[in-house]
């Protein structure tokens, strides 16, 4: 039987379903992303519980005049399927094929580009705002999931859309706030009444009218105050009216039906809008919908019948760094945990359940939660910052500020430091060595195997001052554990690959690249030609005394990161060589990392081959160096 899908090429080839077969669709909408997501994995929950607001705003308004920005892409999923993307969606996340998030260069459908949340309000308002500057046609509508709220950010923008009174609808996707319990006929019949054209036109005359009157202004304030007095008894909408939105909802996120009438009136209003639909991540999935942690967030491929992984990986360096982390709370009843919105993405979910007094998630609030930090280091806790690289970025002016300029002991943990594959662009771990490396006070580290990341822990939370270290994504190098962590010793790195007499080259690896550089010795060993490899463990400070001594000896150094080159840690090696005069006296450097651009989604080991930083790249990167130092030495 034919699909109704299947006729979708574009919003207006919606536009010509009957409301009545839009429900057919949004099960067809389903089918296909849980189809796709067990192939090629992806964010399936969230993706699940935004079908029936996807398919009401894109049945309702025209895009791309008018433009529908997403808060963050993991709702967006139908949004590309029904926007001229069906017949790609299935390479969404693979090398080569749709991106999983939102992306401008993608479609003209995507208004704006989002991995990171809590930005829909403030793009939005802009875009008004640019529109109404050079006369452009069209409406905005910004889409909220409910945990954006929890980003600052977010309120700044609604802040000053109501600030201005500019018309915009904000749709917050609430799959799982307290600030919805009251779904009942009342407060239905409130949101129905709030959002009817009678009731739009009425408030205008009745403004109009009393605006003329001698004491015009106070009656419309008294009457202002008892609308949202009646509706702040059934309805959790009285935050967002004193924003200056007009609240209407909690209405059903899953009725489409609804959601269409709903829009189809709220599309008049000249002023900020808040629709506020109650929806269920993973609905219409069952294994979705009971698990909460396919629901929260990403998974992996997975059985479509059963909702159960088909890959069995081994213990990745988030658990590893989680149970450190454990061993370290249990030691030191001084030392807390501190994450925005990821308990699981960064494995805090043990500690949570091991010290739940100790352990915080502060939601989707990265500055915050790094003066929070602060502020416990001032009365002597040692708190870990556990988050991902690139969502750190998002707290730089405190760990300037409020950590590293008052030299307080605050350990970052940076998870998905380098290349993380599928989730692309917005995802990759690519600049932290770079950011961090240039902040005064601040120790950086990154741990070559899982001994390593212990250690690392156990000596940041030991360092009087503010530390940091990233570990990748993906499974530990399979190492026996020592018994217990051991201190390092700051700024000291180590050789982990001797040669006997003068090395043709030394390489200089940091984190996840050492493993891989020592392969490459290996197999360069058996061609004759002698490498040896230093493993920095420290980005900031170096071991200059370590470094300058491998490279007198073998006057060819080759620098390893996966990390972007521009500033990063083979910068710091340069700086260093220039500062000490080897860099005059002819020692030859050469570079490895990533290139100064944005890295897109794809296979990360065939990522890493590509850009020349596996054992491989590291190899006949060697070769060059060593014909070149020998061409430079004959000449």
């Amino acid at each position: 039987m034919a699909r109704l899908l299947d006729r979708i090429d574009a919003p207006a080839d919606l536009k010509k379903l009957s409301v009545d077969e839009l429900p057919t669709l949004c099960r067809e909408l389903r089918d296909e992303i849980i189809v796709t997501c067990a192939r090629n994995g992806g964010h399936l929950g969230s993706s699940l519980g935004a079908v029936e607001i996807n398919v009401a705003l894109h049945y309702v308004f025209d895009s791309p005049t008018d433009k529908v920005v997403w808060d963050v892409g993991h709702q967006a999923y139908a949004h590309k399927l029904l926007t001229g993307r069906r017949e790609r969606f299935r390479t969404i996340r693979l090398p080569g094929g749709l991106a999983g998030f939102p992306e401008r260069h993608e479609s003209d459908h995507d208004a704006f580009g989002v991995g990171h949340a809590s930005t829909a309000v403030s793009a939005a308002l802009g875009m008004i705002e640019g529109m109404r500057l050079t006369g452009s046609p069209g409406k905005v509508v910004a889409v909220l999931g409910d945990g954006a709220l929890t980003g600052g950010v977010a309120f700044e923008g609604l802040n000053q859309v109501g600030y201005l009174g500019r018309q915009l609808l904000v749709v917050l996707n609430d799959n799982e706030m307290s600030i919805s319990p009251n779904v009942g006929a009342l407060s239905e019949w409130f949101s129905k009444k709030f959002a009817s054209r009678t009731y739009n036109r009425w408030r205008h005359q009745v403004k109009d009218f009393l605006s003329r009157l001698p004491k015009g202004a106070e009656a419309i304030e008294t009457i202002r105050h008892g609308i949202n007095a009646a509706k702040a008894l059934v309805t959790p909408g009285i935050l967002f009216e004193g924003l200056g939105f007009h609240y209407v909802g909690p209405v059903d996120g899953h009725d489409v039906r609804g959601l269409v009438e709903a829009f189809q009136k709220l599309v008049t209003f000249d002023a900020p809008v808040l629709l506020h639909a109650v929806t269920q991540k993973g609905k219409g999935y069952q294994p979705a919908e009971q698990d909460a942690a396919t629901r929260g967030h990403g998974l992996s491929f997975f059985d479509v019948a059963t909702g159960k992984p088909t890959k069995k990986s081994s213990k990745g360096y988030t658990d590893l760094f989680a149970d450190a982390l454990c061993g370290e709370m249990e030691r030191n009843d001084k030392v807390v945990a501190i994450t925005a919105a990821m308990l699981e993405g960064t494995g805090l979910v043990k500690a949570k359940q091991r010290f739940p007094d100790r352990t915080y998630d502060v939601g989707i609030a990265e500055q915050h939660a790094v003066t929070f930090a602060a502020g416990l280091a001032c009365e002597g806790a040692r708190p870990v910052v556990a988050i991902y690289s690139t969502f750190l970025q998002r707290a730089y002016d405190q760990i300037i500020h409020d950590v590293a300029l008052q030299r307080l002991p605050v350990t970052f943990a940076l998870d998905r430091g380098g290349l993380v594959g599928a989730d692309g662009k917005t995802h990759q771990g690519a600049f932290d060595l770079a950011y961090l490396r240039c902040v005064p006070n601040l120790v950086v580290m990154a741990p070559s195997d899982e001994n390593e990341l212990r250690h690392m822990l156990h000596t940041a939370l030991a360092h009087d001052g503010a530390a940091a270290f990233r570990f990748p994504r993906g499974a530990g190098e399979g190492i026996p554990l020592d018994p217990e962590p051991k201190l390092l010793e700051i700024g000291k790195g180590r050789v982990v690959r001797p040669v006997q007499g003068k090395p043709d080259v030394c390489v200089v690896a940091i984190g996840s690249t050492v493993r891989p550089a020592m392969a490459a010795a290996e197999t360069l060993a058996a061609s004759g030609l002698a490498v040896s490899v230093v493993d920095a463990r420290f980005a900031k400070p170096l071991d200059e005394e370590l470094i300058v001594a491998e490279g007198r000896r073998a006057g060819r150094l080759l620098t390893v990161e996966e990390g972007c080159l521009p500033g990063g840690f083979g910068s710091g090696v340069l700086e260093l060589l220039e500062r000490r005069g080897l860099v005059a006296d002819g020692i030859v450097v050469r570079r490895l990392g990533l290139p100064d651009q944005f890295v897109t989604h794809g296979d990360a080991p065939k990522q890493r081959a590509e850009l020349g930083i596996d054992a491989e790249g590291i190899a006949r990167a060697c070769r060059e160096l060593a014909q070149a130092g020998a061409t430079r030495g004959a000449a």
